[in-house]
């Protein structure tokens, strides 16, 4: 008999759900008290389902970028799947790959990205649904601190998960004029990419190993350092993308962060680049403006458990909202 009232129930769920899409109606769960958690009888009857993201699901995390316009390639899917195998996710709705998230553990603190829904299945608690179990996988793996960088428009989904504001950054964007005279850096070689390591954890607070080294080794060509009386002061890397060259990270104490910055723009003239610069960063804020380039949008740096005492002053451009 319990069986065959679920089922019961279960249909006339789903004539419902039929019933009131052409309209755009999605339930909202904000009023049901937690011992009626309707959101958890919703996705479990399979209308959202949320399985582990596969290689063969690179053309989907592909296709939903360029819907969105943003700057990822293959290389960056392949980065997201090595760095963290279990930890990529796509949502279903009704049975169709719909949706994207992918997660980072470096050391205690880990990042969430790559929250792309299909344009037709929104308004659907698809994001939300990888969102949380995004976070109940991170959970499990027992980080302390887990970082997002949020658009205006998804800032207040994280809130409501638990997350706050940090601060913010800016995205510039544009084409490099030339007469960007390059500093007094040099290309990194593969020897010293431990040193960068080191230095980019003192000044983030956080061991991102993991991430850099998969960066460098991408783009060895890429990696810009500059030292003062043998002591490294900070570095720099770029990357190509669909959209623009990504400036980034670049991390660096000042003035060296102005030099490093100056010289990855030099190697870039004629190109469309994207710099993420905190917005408390003055210098690099200020260099940014002089080349010309504009304010494409902005980031929250949002963070959900234990803060991060990271620089701001000190990120003179942010790896991208992948991975801060």
């Amino acid at each position: 008999m319990r069986s065959s009232r679920t089922g019961d129930i279960r249909s006339s769920l789903r004539r419902l759900k039929h019933t009131l899409a052409p309209s755009g109606f999605s339930p909202d769960w904000s009023s049901c008290v937690p011992l009626c958690d309707c959101r958890r009888i919703w996705y479990a009857l399979g209308m959202i389902s949320i399985r582990g993201m596969t290689i063969t699901d690179i053309p989907l995390g592909l296709r939903l970028t360029r819907q969105a316009g943003w700057n990822q390639l293959e290389a960056d899917w392949l980065r997201f799947l090595s760095m963290q195998p279990q930890g990529c996710f796509v949502g279903e709705l009704d049975g169709q790959a719909v949706a994207t998230t992918v997660t980072c553990t470096l050391g205690p603190v880990a990042w969430i990205a790559m929250v792309l829904v299909e344009t037709a299945a929104r308004r659907h608690g698809v994001a939300t649904a990888l969102l949380r179990h995004a976070l109940g996988f991170l959970d499990g793996e027992g980080v302390r601190t887990i970082r997002l960088d949020a658009t205006a428009a998804g800032q207040p989904v994280y809130e409501r998960l638990g997350f706050t504001p940090e601060y913010r950054l800016t995205r510039y964007e544009g084409i490099v004029p030339e007469g960007m005279a390059p500093g007094g850096t040099v290309e990194a070689v593969q020897r010293e990419y431990r040193e960068i390591v080191a230095f980019d954890q003192e000044m983030t607070g956080t061991p991102r190993e993991k991430m850099l080294l998969r960066l460098f080794e991408e783009s060895p060509q890429g990696v810009r350092i500059f030292r003062r009386g043998g002591r490294l002061e900070g570095y720099v890397s770029l990357r190509k993308g669909a959209n623009a060259t990504q400036i980034g990270p670049c991390i660096a104490t000042s003035p060296a962060g102005e030099v490093l910055l100056c010289d990855a723009l030099s190697l870039c003239t004629g190109l469309r680049v994207f710099i993420d610069i905190p917005c408390d960063n003055a210098p690099a804020v200020g260099l940014a403006g002089r080349c010309g380039l504009q304010t494409q949008r902005q980031f929250t740096r949002m963070c959900r458990g234990e803060p991060v005492h990271d620089q701001p002053a000190s990120i003179y451009a942010s790896s991208g909202p992948e991975k801060g």
